[in-house]
């Protein structure tokens, strides 16, 4: 047996675990390190198979004094998956199967690294789908989404991810295998350490499997964007669509004038029909047919147009029509590819204050920088607000700047400074500022408890 002790990292995991994937530097050349490119910093990412796999993994980490950074879809746009030398990454994408569906139950045991849509498409073959939805499904996993308590498209009528998890499977720091695989809604036995683990971005616990609510899949869509003045007019059209019959609203998602009229002018997309001022609304409806839904939906706008005050509109008359409204607002980061990461946040606030917080916010940053221009859409209807600053990464004293501009009264008009995208450590400002001080001691006081060595996440939310 060789000496272990002059060997490697990357060596000595590959003796320790001859049967796992171990792939080191020289393997993760020209791979897509995801949304941050610090992702693979590490340079040692062992691929699991099993909970059992990973619990042992675990177990070898803490004996030798070595921290892991879990990654899903490295989808997280907060730093939440960003790893150094010396650490290793623990990649979910080998625990990528459906163990289960239930239909009489609707619910699904499905692996953490399976991605959504891979979920949405074995779950549509029993005519069910996810009570979730995101414009990443197609790279986002389950386990990932779990961990940063995802909301997206669909958070307005079923919450966000903590409400579609029924149960939970996770690998804790000191080795063993937590497991809650509950498939009830209902379960009043003492604390639900799941709850812990969802939102913790992997800090307290690693997932490795969940039970989540299936609900009946509406295939047939009828999409349409709108004209209207303010968020005050979107909401009031998006409750009207909610209360009717024969329709389900599926989304509404709002972006403001200097969003969607940049967007519109890159993808050559015909705005000529936007008034100049106006935001524009994508509403979505399904129903038990296309033309049924298209109908539906132009008569129930129809019904309320002038009383709303919608100022004018656009149907799709088909799939591909709705494909190029929606690309506008799913392919949100266009602007990447005119500045260097520009400065970008992720709030939410009670949705009927939506407007008063935006006209604040452009007046606080006309005082800042009278050349400051933002971009303004997101998920209006649960008033989760995606911003992003025109302009390339600033310096580091105007980024504190930036962030009491954006952040100033979220939290007093009962919001949060971090609506979906997590915390990571690219948030950490926000935290230690606008979230509550309490809160954050008992997040320390929790991983202290669970991880006194500070293997899982180090860095991260709690940052202990």
């Amino acid at each position: 047996m060789p000496d272990t002790s002059a060997l490697t990292l990357e060596a000595k995991l590959k003796f320790a675990f001859p049967d796992m994937h171990v792939a080191g530097h020289a393997d993760l050349q020209g791979r897509d390190p995801g949304e941050h490119p610090d992702n693979f910093g590490a340079g040692i990412v062992v691929s699991p198979s099993s909970a059992v796999d990973v619990a042992a993994l675990v177990t070898w980490c803490r004996e030798h004094g070595v921290s892991i950074v879990p990654h899903g879809g490295r989808t997280s746009l907060a730093g939440g998956c960003v790893s150094h030398e010396g650490q290793i990454i623990i990649s979910t994408s080998r625990l990528n199967a459906v163990d289960s569906i239930n239909i009489e139950e609707k619910t699904v045991t499905v692996q953490a690294g399976m991605t959504l849509q891979a979920l949405q498409e074995a779950a549509a073959a029993y005519g069910l789908t996810t009570g979730i939805d995101l414009p990443s499904r197609g790279t986002a996993t389950i386990g990932g989404m779990a961990a940063t308590n995802a909301g997206g498209l669909l958070a307005f009528r079923n919450g966000v991810m903590r409400h579609q998890i029924l149960g939970i499977e996770a690998v804790m720091p000191d080795g063993t295998i937590f497991s809650d695989l509950t498939r009830v809604v209902k379960v009043s036995a003492g604390p639900d350490i799941k709850q812990l683990l969802i939102g913790s971005e992997g800090a307290f616990g690693i997932i490795t499997r969940l039970v989540l609510k299936l609900e009946t899949l509406r295939p047939y869509r009828a999409t349409a964007m709108l004209a209207v003045n303010n968020a005050k007019s979107a909401l009031a059209i998006a409750e009207r669509l909610t209360d009717m019959t024969g329709l389900k609203l599926e989304a509404a998602e709002m972006m403001w004038p200097l969003f969607i009229r940049d967007h519109a002018a890159l993808r050559n997309f015909d705005l000529s029909w936007l008034p100049e001022s106006a935001c524009a609304f994508i509403v979505e409806i399904s129903s038990s047919d296309e033309e049924t839904a298209r109908s539906n939906l132009e008569a129930a706008l129809a019904d309320i147009w002038e009383d709303i005050g919608i100022l004018d509109g656009i149907f799709s008359q088909s799939g591909t029509q709705a494909k190029q409204i929606w690309v506008l607002r799913e392919e949100s980061g266009f602007y990447y590819q005119f500045y260097n990461n520009p400065p970008s946040f992720d709030v939410s606030l009670p949705p009927a204050l939506l407007d008063a917080y935006v006209a604040d916010l452009h007046a606080r940053f006309h005082v800042l920088n009278p050349h400051y221009e933002l971009y303004v859409y997101g998920h209006i209807a649960d008033g989760n607000l995606h911003l992003t600053v025109k302009c390339d990464e600033p310096d580091d004293n105007e980024t504190v700047h930036i962030q009491d501009a954006i952040y100033t009264g979220v939290r007093e008009f009962g919001g949060s400074f971090s609506a979906e995208h997590g915390v990571g450590f690219e948030k950490r400002y926000g935290y230690e500022n606008y979230a509550d001080p309490i809160k954050r001691s008992l997040a320390k006081q929790i991983k202290q408890a669970l991880d006194p060595n500070g293997l899982f996440n180090p860095g991260k939310v709690p940052f202990a």
